[in-house]
């Protein structure tokens, strides 16, 4: 079985560009990531494509991922965007990038707003609710403290499609709260939305954690939503500050091969295929 990654980025590197990009702790990533990197990366895998996600906040970001995808077809399988979802053109944005097969979904990297209900918030709000039109998901990206206006956004929109990106980055190298796992299970109540088991390794200690520091993380994910709406994602290429992508997938098929064929198959490409509607 040849899976999918559901998660990771593209980039040409520019101070300007990625300003996300500027303590010094992550100078690692400031180095071109384009698809023949991944590519090749993912002959030592059980991969054979991706969904690329958005990593800069421009609506030239959602055309320069499409051009990749025309270019690389093969290779990457659907992209989620960005588009100004509090825009009066937001409509219109999001018709024009709909008429490429390719644009499955969009995202927003709401954990940079401080404000904790930024979701909730009436244009944005509004933005959400043209999503389902257009047969678009929406990647849920926010910390820990965000999860209540999630939990809100989910059930404001039943027949709304969402994922929630890095399991909403709970601190693994400290220890994550209680609180934490109690709004998961909360939220994942809620059947219009899935998980993508991803973003993790950058939570654990970059430079000692274990496979086994990850085990209670993912124990409570599968617990809470299932194999049926678990999804992995390596979120290459900013799991390289903690582990390359051949470890990132490793430490994972690992993990799941006591789980039958079957539900391997819905983590690793059956769900990610069915929530992006991808072409296989």
């Amino acid at each position: 079985m040849k899976g999918i990654d559901s998660h990771q980025h593209f980039w040409i590197y520019s101070q300007e560009e990625y300003t996300w990009m500027d303590a010094e702790q992550l100078t690692p990533l400031r180095h071109d990531r384009l698809p023949h990197h991944l590519e090749e990366l993912q002959k030592e895998t059980s991969f054979s494509g991706s969904v690329a996600v958005q990593a800069r906040q421009k609506i030239e970001e959602s055309e320069w991922l499409l051009k990749l995808a025309d270019q690389s077809p093969d290779l990457i399988k659907g992209v989620v965007g960005w588009v100004d979802l509090r825009s009066q053109n937001v409509i219109e944005e999001i018709s024009q990038f709909s008429q490429n097969s390719k644009f499955k979904g969009v995202r927003h990297v709401v954990q940079d707003e401080p404000d904790v209900n930024f979701m909730l918030g009436k244009k944005f709000l509004n933005g959400i609710s043209q999503l389902e039109k257009f047969n678009l998901t929406y990647d849920i990206l926010i910390f820990p403290k965000q999860l209540p206006a999630a939990i809100e956004l989910v059930k404001k929109f039943p027949n709304q499609p969402f994922v929630l990106d890095h399991i909403a980055k709970p601190n693994i190298k400290d220890g994550a709260s209680e609180e934490w796992k109690s709004q998961i299970h909360k939220l994942a109540q809620h059947e219009n939305i899935m998980c993508k088991i991803s973003g993790m390794v950058t939570e654990a200690d970059w430079t000692d954690w274990k496979p086994k520091d990850l085990e209670p993380y993912i124990d409570f994910i599968v617990e809470s939503f299932s194999t049926k709406r678990i999804m992995f994602g390596s979120d290459w290429p900013v799991c390289t500050l903690a582990g390359s992508y051949q470890q990132v997938a490793e430490t994972f098929d690992n993990y799941f091969e006591a789980f039958s064929e079957s539900e391997q198959q819905d983590i690793y490409r059956n769900n990610v295929t069915s929530f992006y509607s991808l072409e296989n």
